[in-house]
């Protein structure tokens, strides 16, 4: 009889989840994972694909995590869209994780809904979360600038500009896109905004802060852009963008008259962990004042039954009239001149 497999110290990092919103992110993040893993072995011979459908066999995934690989020294068994896992089986591969075999590397891939818990705890403990995600603001702008100094080309600068702008929030574009340029123009290729052009394709999509932001400096130009870059490139139905409205200028009527003083109160208020976001809301709420905002709520409501089908109008136009007077509402706020301003300029407050 063969002596055991050797089993891994409880510290051993055997198990690994690769998770992230953009599932494009998550697919190179799980890629480069895998690469490292399985190092200059032959694929085929190393990784074991199992998918997570209903029907998943999670016998089949616990006995390659718990039987010794051959004619190779390690395993990768790979699980994709691992938030499909029901809570059996999720139960079955936590028991596994917490008692390892050092040759076996189970890589679990996030999508298909939430991990379970029970899973997700033994990971925390046991395993490896690679965070497969951009983050925001100067996070993404070093997370962009990573990606084009490893990158198969080289952008010069207003090249690289103009792809973050255009790519937004469809990041997982990335890698394909500058494949491509590697492709046409060369390894080590240097490439301008005119040789990038022709492989941009549609705009990527923006976060919705980029509508409200716009919305609320008055900026309606800018304002329909973002729209429309929401509702393309496979973004954002009619509904959704509505409901993104209503929650932005909800908040601001839950702070109007509340007695609220700080970024602190706001957001316990309105039950957000962002004193940011809860300062943002607050400012803007005082800026725009009880009418103007009860104006917004009535334009954000009208809108809503519209795009359900009230009127025959596409939810399309519906949306940018809504958007337009939105902006034309907070800019006629920004340029009401302030009693102040206007005894400054020698003339009498109108009372």
């Amino acid at each position: 009889m063969s002596a055991p497999a050797p089993r891994a110290a409880p510290s051993a990092r055997t198990a690994h989840l690769v998770r992230g919103d953009d599932p494009g992110l998550v697919a190179q993040a799980a890629r480069a994972l895998i690469g490292r893993l399985v190092g200059d072995l032959d694929p085929a011979l190393v990784v074991e694909e199992h998918g997570a459908a209903e029907d998943v066999d999670v016998g089949a995934i616990v006995d390659a995590c718990t039987t010794p690989p051959f004619l190779v020294d390690r395993r990768v068994v790979v699980v994709r869209d691992a938030g499909r896992l029901d809570q059996a089986a999720a139960a079955r591969l936590a028991e596994t994780i917490e008692h390892p075999l050092e040759s076996v590397h189970l890589v679990l891939v996030s999508g298909g809904g939430t991990l379970r818990p029970v899973l997700a705890k033994v990971l925390a403990a046991r395993g490896e979360v690679v965070e497969a995600a951009a983050g925001r603001g100067r996070d993404r702008g070093r997370w962009m600038a990573d990606q084009l100094r490893h990158a198969p080309v080289r952008l010069d600068p207003h090249a690289a500009r103009r792809l973050e702008e255009h790519l937004g929030e469809d990041l997982g574009r990335l890698a394909g896109m500058l494949d491509s340029l590697a492709a046409a123009y060369g390894t080590g290729a240097t490439v301008g905004v005119d040789g990038l052009q022709p492989f941009l394709g549609e705009a990527g999509a923006v976060p919705p802060w980029e509508l409200t932001d716009a919305i609320d400096a008055g900026d309606a130009p800018g304002a329909l852009r973002a729209l429309h870059r929401l509702m393309s490139a496979g973004g954002r139905a009619g509904p959704a963008v509505v409901a993104t409205l209503h929650g932005h200028f909800s908040s601001m009527l839950r702070l109007d008259g509340a007695g609220v003083a700080t970024p602190d109160d706001a957001a316990a208020l309105l039950g957000v962990k962002s004193s940011f976001v809860a300062k943002k809301a607050l400012e803007r709420s005082r800026a725009l004042g009880s009418e103007r905002i009860g104006q917004a709520i009535t334009l954000v409501a009208d809108a809503d039954l519209d795009v359900k089908g009230r009127t025959a109008l596409p939810p399309e136009l519906v949306l940018e009239i809504l958007v337009a007077r939105l902006a034309r509402l907070t800019r006629s706020r920004s340029a009401t001149p302030s009693p102040a301003r206007t005894q400054a300029r020698g003339t009498r407050p109108r009372r």
